[in-house]
């Protein structure tokens, strides 16, 4: 794996840490193709759990590498296809079938903002700040900013920072549903771990299908995402963690979930 990106497998959970801190953890070809290594490990491994992405240094992601971008022979040309690589991998963060935490210790902007919005939850450290930004330098998203965020805050704010460009600190992000926790620096990794760990006692199988049925949900008109949702509690209802977890109840101990 690429030193671009670093992989390691930490009580249960997939730490991908974006490894450039003189860039700004800005994206390149050699960070997609990282991340996707790392993605395809977390996938494979059924021992874990969660997948957290996090970064190096005062940044968590400041987007595409512009230089990168505009020092390419025919940069316009190459624009598209190093584009469309990096929305395959933030669509791979979106699908993960293990939820994907966020852990902002810095600068999330532009492709860094669009990173996050592919993510199930997001904490961040007080001192993080998130913009879009591209207007700042006459670009348009390319990483789907301009589609996830209005559906995650709704188009009036949405159009505010994709507009203005504004860096705004992370805590004025959890009410309108981006940020889920604001934390003090310094504490990331243990409020980190301490989710991780709450999420590391459910069902993998329940998490991957409720992941599912919300994001699923989410394109459909209510009525359908409700029959959806009966449909596969039918479904659900023939798996092993489904059974564990009433007999665990009844017996009044802990369940013991194997993610089928």
């Amino acid at each position: 794996m690429s030193s671009a990106v670093l992989a390691e497998i930490r009580n249960g959970a997939m730490w991908i840490t974006l490894n450039r801190p003189d860039a700004l953890n800005a994206l390149t070809p050699e960070v997609v193709s990282g991340v996707n290594a790392a993605l395809d490990r977390a996938v494979s491994d059924s021992e874990i759990k969660a997948v957290v992405l996090t970064g190096a240094g005062r940044a968590f992601c400041a987007g595409a590498d512009l230089k990168f971008v505009r020092n390419q022979p025919g940069a316009e040309a190459a624009i598209g296809p190093f584009l469309n690589s990096v929305l395959e991998m933030m669509t791979r963060i979106e699908t993960c079938p293990r939820p994907v935490i966020a852990a902002l210790n810095g600068l999330a902007l532009a492709g860094g903002l669009e990173l996050v919005l592919c993510c199930d939850l997001v904490l961040a450290v007080r001192s993080a700040k998130i913009g879009d930004a591209h207007a700042n330098y006459g670009l348009l998203p390319g990483g789907g900013s301009s589609v996830r965020l209005p559906r995650k805050i709704g188009p009036t704010r949405a159009k505010y920072l994709l507009f203005t460009g504004e860096f705004v600190p992370a805590a004025d992000l959890v009410a309108p549903g981006l940020v889920n926790e604001v934390v003090e620096d310094g504490e990331l990794i243990t409020a980190v771990e301490r989710l991780v760990a709450k999420l590391a006692a459910k069902s993998p199988l329940v998490l991957r299908r409720m992941k599912a049925l919300v994001d699923d949900g989410l394109e459909q008109p209510s009525a359908t995402a409700l029959r959806l949702e009966i449909l596969a509690s039918e479904v659900h209802a023939h798996s092993h963690d489904m059974k564990e977890g009433l007999a665990a109840f009844e017996e009044k101990r802990k369940p013991h979930f194997i993610g089928r």
